[in-house]
């Protein structure tokens, strides 16, 4: 037996299925006149007013009588001579996630002044057909397919279809007609040389050029007799059906059509593999020894249409009871390790040291990442070792790990070694508050760590410890030690209660369904329990009296907000009303008493300049206001209703973060981190930075982001005529925001949303995609456009490589705090933000894997420079620019 060479569908794993829908062959009859009198709307139907009429198609995937994916559907193209589309249509699907009974449901539409009742288009059905992906013997279709058309039916996808791809041939039978005979015949030559056409195409066949173009024309000729012979025998079986039984009328199959598709080729046969999964974990659960195990009688089925049996005993449920259904670890092991743990004691695992092989293999182990779990074999290690660990502070948390705290005999051996451990860092104390640590002892342990970190450090991590709240053992803010801590220190701290007072408030407020009822009510208690302890001195009264103006002060603005977004009239109009509003001495916003701002405390304002608002272009027409200092400055400021912001508020949050971990190294990449606060699940607040789109630059200064640093920083004694500071600033942070964008998944990226201010900083602004999202296909992981480079003096000057030193520096120096800025990530998994809740439990892996972590140093290094060459270099991401641009110039 010859050698088989295949492949498995699930080896398919990337690779989306595709279908190209090439041409439509046939002849439609006229519609007699008197089916005309009595159907006139039939008259003003593409299809039977031009034999070459407009027709889209529409293709869907379906599954065991149920679609799997949306339809997809051609371009619209007017015809000429014949239907050709000879157009692939990718299908939402990877061929790996295919059922072996997934079926191509392929419906032509004709259009139809009148509106179809079924499918709410001005479209009616003019055939359908549906093609198996897989043949009988589970390998995949591919090559080129001729399908039946069924007239007037949409293709079903049904298991046992109305609209099969193939119509069997009809069995012989002696009292057959010589011509029925013939027409068989013709057909089955015609399939036989339809075949043969495939092998060549799959290089069964060789080719031969000259003779090729003989043959297919006599192929073609002996397809349309074939045709031509199959309509004729229709017409005489409709003829002679009518006649014996006297009716008469229009038949939806007299019009015989065939669809020509192709489906993709491989080199091997694709053979149908089902998924293999792990199998269900077993039970935790511990039942008591007085428990008594019941058995609930069999639920009540109810059969689908055309399912079910007639003997009842046939459909009998049996019920066994299996106490280990859903545990999750082997019971007896699990004993195992609670007898060896009660048996050690103290004084031997004092003294004990591992040898060379354990110990090296223990400090790998403290290196790993903090969402990497623990083996048994792990575990029993590092309690085995735990007090020649304790000296080293990075060993913590997975000590912690490798504690049962639910077993009260583990968790008071453990506890006193908390105490006794090396200090831990402050990354290690945000893990140690994470979910899957629920002992008090533990949180208590790292909110005592958090208690050494400053103000300006703690308010770092601020969002994060509000989101922890949900993961307290307490659940309503009662007794626990972070709320207390958190409220201790907002007590003490102007800013640090500013920004928390706002981020309960926002929680509290959010009423959608993806904020649990117990939530609202845990950040509404801890909220109440904040005001209450301002209120015990005369200094705190005074700041809660602050925090009520600020929020006076932020809904007389939503209100004027929606007052300009909702009324009509155009730009200008609505920007003088909205002057009008802010100098009516009815809302006293001209001059006000001093004030905090509340995007930044440390800003304290007294009024607003009315002549100085703005109202941007945008569908939510943000306003954007300059509010008075103290010190008689401006504070340009931008306030907008009716969008979350609480996204771009963790963006900004990281940024800097980030920034602040680089200059801790020395490298200050000019970043922009502005200030940003949300003030309600559907209304915000940020700085406006003086600044001009890349795409604003661009059109003013014909193209050349270098010809606007020299605009805005001239200097003919240095290179580039760009005074030094200004390109420094440039190439810096142009490489600070590449590496940040990457690391957080930054999509949506184009020239209206990357800024530059005339000092040369560069910035990003509009976080409304990360963590890998993106509306657009095949967008590059990181955002270096080419007008970027051109700013620096394209890729041959010096400023390029000194932007690629700056990248891998910040790129490396990020590296390091890693465990940091997943564990702050992993605080925020039960967030109601946007694209976390998309993938809760992937959103911090989709951080871990831009960090490439499983890579050396060396390695990781070189792969980076690689995509920052990838990016450079790609094409495509100047032609979603340029789409981009124009979809722009088209709104306006």
């Amino acid at each position: 037996m010859e050698a088989f060479h295949f492949a498995t569908t699930t080896d398919l794993s990337e690779l989306s299925v595709h279908v190209k829908i090439d041409r439509l062959d046939g002849h439609q009859k006229p519609i007699p006149y008197s089916v005309l009198l009595k159907r006139p709307d039939l008259r003003h139907r593409a299809s039977n007013t031009n034999p070459h009429s407009e027709l889209y198609i529409t293709a869907q995937i379906w599954a065991d009588s149920k679609p799997l994916t949306v339809e997809v559907q051609t371009v619209y193209k007017s015809f000429k001579n014949n239907r050709i589309w000879n157009e692939w249509l990718p299908l939402p699907i990877t061929y790996a996630n295919l059922p072996g009974s997934a079926q191509i449901a392929i419906t032509l539409w004709d259009l139809s002044p009148a509106e179809d009742k079924d499918s709410d288009r001005h479209a009616v059905p003019f055939g359908g057909t549906t093609i198996p992906l897989f043949e009988k013997d589970n390998t995949l279709r591919k090559g080129r397919q001729r399908c039946r058309i069924h007239r007037f039916k949409p293709a079903d996808g049904l298991s046992n279809t109305t609209t099969p791809w193939v119509i069997p041939p009809a069995r012989k039978r002696r009292d057959d007609a010589p011509q029925e005979h013939a027409v068989n015949e013709q057909i089955a030559e015609m399939e036989r040389l339809e075949e043969l056409l495939k092998k060549q195409e799959m290089g069964d066949i060789p080719e031969n050029p000259w003779l090729d173009k003989l043959v297919f024309r006599k192929m073609e000729k002996i397809k349309d007799k074939a045709m031509a012979a199959e309509h004729a025998a229709i017409d005489r079986r409709k003829s002679q059906f009518n006649g014996a039984n006297g009716t008469s009328g229009q038949d939806p199959e007299a019009d015989l059509f065939y669809l020509d598709i192709e489906l993709p080729r491989f080199d091997h046969s694709i053979v149908f593999t089902d998924m293999e999964y792990a199998p269900p974990p077993v039970s935790d659960i511990k039942l008591s020894s007085d428990s008594e195990i019941r058995l609930r009688p069999p639920p009540e089925v109810s059969f689908g249409p055309g399912i079910g049996t007639d003997d009842a005993e046939a459909g009998r449920l049996v019920r066994i009871y299996d106490p280990e259904i859903g545990r999750r670890a082997n019971p007896a092991e699990d004993k195992h390790r609670e007898l060896m743990r009660s048996q050690q004691t103290d004084s031997l695992d004092r003294d004990r040291r591992p040898n060379v092989h354990v110990r090296d293999k223990l400090y790998a182990l403290i290196e790993r990442g903090p969402l990497d779990d623990l083996t048994a074999q792990e575990r029993d290690e590092i309690w085995k070792f735990r007090y020649f660990l304790s000296t080293r502070k990075r060993a913590l948390t997975k000590f912690v790990k490798s504690v049962d705290w639910h077993n009260g005999n583990e968790a008071r051996q453990a506890a006193p070694m908390l105490d006794k451990w090396a200090e831990i860092d402050v990354d290690d104390a945000l893990e140690l508050l994470g979910p899957q640590f629920d002992h008090p002892v533990v949180r208590s342990y790292a909110v005592e760590r958090l208690k050494k970190a400053g103000d300006d450090e703690l308010q770092l991590y601020l969002l994060q410890l509000v989101q922890a709240l949900k993961y307290e053992a307490a659940g309503d803010g009662d007794d626990s030690s972070l709320a207390r801590f958190l409220i201790r220190r907002a007590t003490d701290s102007l800013a640090l209660g500013n920004f928390l007072h706002w981020y309960l408030s926002v929680e509290a407020m959010d009423n959608s369904a993806d904020q649990p009822e117990q939530y609202r009510m845990l950040f509404s208690k801890v909220a109440f329990d904040f005001n209450m302890e301002l209120e015990k001195t005369a200094e705190g009264r005074e700041r809660r009296m602050i925090l009520k103006r600020q929020t006076e002060l932020l809904t007389v603005l939503g209100n004027l907000a929606k007052q300009v977004r909702e009324r009509g009239g155009d730009r200008p109009a609505k920007i003088e009303r909205l002057k009008k509003a802010l100098a009516d001495p009815k809302n006293e916003l001209v001059s006000f008493e001093s004030l905090p701002l509340p995007l930044d405390p440390s800003v304290t304002i007294c009024g607003i300049y009315p002549d100085d608002c703005n109202v941007l272009k945008s569908s939510l027409l943000p306003m954007v206001l300059h509010f008075r200092t103290t010190d008689n400055k401006k504070y340009p400021f931008i306030f907008k209703v009716g969008d979350d912001l609480r996204q771009d508020q963790l963006v900004i949050q990281i940024i800097t973060l980030m920034d602040q971990l680089l200059k801790k190294e020395n490298l200050d990449l000019k970043l922009t981190p502005y200030p940003i606060l949300a003030t309600g699940p559907n209304a915000g607040a940020f700085q406006f930075v003086p600044s001009m789109s890349l795409a604003a630059a661009l059109d003013k200064h014909k193209g050349s982001l270098l010809s606007y640093l020299r605009a805005n920083n001239p200097d003919d004694a240095a290179p580039l005529f760009v005074r030094k500071e200004a390109m420094e600033a440039y190439i810096k942070s142009c490489a600070g925001y590449s590496v940040i964008t990457y690391l957080l998944g930054v999509g949506d990226r184009h020239l209206d949303n990357l800024l530059i201010s005339p000092d040369g900083r560069f910035f990003h602004v509009d976080f409304g995609y990360i963590l890998g999202r993106d509306p657009k296909p095949y967008a590059p992981q990181m955002k270096i456009a080419p007008q970027m480079i051109e700013g620096m003096g394209g890729m041959e000057h010096a400023n390029y490589l000194t932007f690629k030193e700056y990248c891998l520096t910040a790129w490396s120096t990020l590296r390091k705090s890693s465990n940091l800025l997943l564990n702050l990530f992993a605080l925020m998994k039960e967030a109601n933000i946007q694209d976390i809740k998309v993938e809760r439990e992937g959103s911090v892996r989709k951080i871990e894997q831009r960090l490439w972590l499983g890579k050396s140093e060396a390695e990781a290094g070189r792969e980076f420079e690689k995509l920052i060459e990838e990016s450079v270099g790609d094409r495509l991401a100047g032609v979603i620019d340029r789409a981009h641009a124009w979809a722009q110039w088209f709104k306006t």
